[in-house]
């Protein structure tokens, strides 16, 4: 386990500035984890899209990406922290795309499970959000994520804070939320639970594209067995420590060291 990327996060938190406290330097360490794992699988759009982490305790506040720079520049450092409105709460070189913090400041205000935010605008993820019929549920991934799945119809670019309201009504208490004709959404209680349900949507979209290019009919699944495959999935144990090692196993893929990960040396 010494070249375990869970101790490179131990490491990295070993560096924690000392104008920072020890909690939020740990969620700051895993969310730029989080963004070079995003960049390793390809789950990029140049400077856009975000993953957002909750800062517990402090109301409201949150970590974002720097606007500008590429996922696998993104540091434990130079993630800025913002409140609900999208303004930086300390002093930072860096801009924040606000407009793009709109959908993300609407579902961490209004669930308090909703600890991490992720939007993601893959090809599979936005052509799955194109059909009329959305997400399948006939396959292994898709199946895992019946009754999960909630819709938002499409406005437009989201810049406009009176979408909020209604993004909140179309998620509910639903983890995933395929925006129509846009792309993907997870919130989770964390950011090795959110990535997990991001990679399971992932899948199922990939899998679902690739399907229909070939001919003849997709075998459906009947409901109950759609129904004991996501509760299965979700009741899957030792749940915390499966998604702390499908993170760690990508983590590790990307090869950083402590510094790298952090900006600090």
């Amino acid at each position: 386990m010494s070249s375990s990327s869970l101790n490179l996060l131990d490491q990295a938190e070993a560096l924690c500035p000392a104008d920072t406290s020890g909690p939020e330097w740990r969620l700051r360490v895993e969310l730029a984890a989080c963004y070079r794992v995003f960049h390793l699988l390809g789950w990029t759009e140049l400077i856009f899209n975000h993953i957002t982490l909750r800062i517990p305790g402090e109301t409201p506040a949150y970590l974002i990406n720097p606007f500008g720079l590429n996922y696998g520049e993104v540091t434990a450092v130079n993630l800025v922290k913002v409140g609900h409105d999208g303004v930086p709460l300390q002093t930072t070189p860096y801009h924040v795309n606000r407009a793009g913090f709109i959908i993300h400041s609407a579902i961490h205000g209004a669930r308090a499970d909703a600890h991490c935010v992720m939007h993601t605008h893959t090809t599979a993820g936005m052509a799955v959000a194109c059909k009329t019929n959305g997400l399948g549920h006939d396959d292994f991934y898709g199946a895992e994520l019946f009754g999960e799945v909630a819709y938002h119809a499409f406005e437009g670019i989201t810049v406009r804070a009176d979408e909020g309201p209604r993004l909140i009504a179309s998620l509910a208490d639903k983890r995933v939320l395929i925006l129509r004709n846009h792309g993907l959404l997870v919130c989770g209680t964390s950011v090795f639970n959110a990535f997990r349900w991001m990679w399971t949507l992932q899948r199922a979209c990939e899998v679902q594209l690739a399907a229909d290019t070939l001919k003849g009919a997709n075998v459906p699944l009947a409901d109950a067995v759609r129904l004991a495959c996501a509760a299965d999935a979700k009741a899957f144990e030792p749940r915390e420590s499966l998604e702390k090692m499908l993170f760690d196993s990508v983590l590790r893929r990307c090869g950083l060291g402590a510094a790298t990960l952090t900006g600090r040396t």
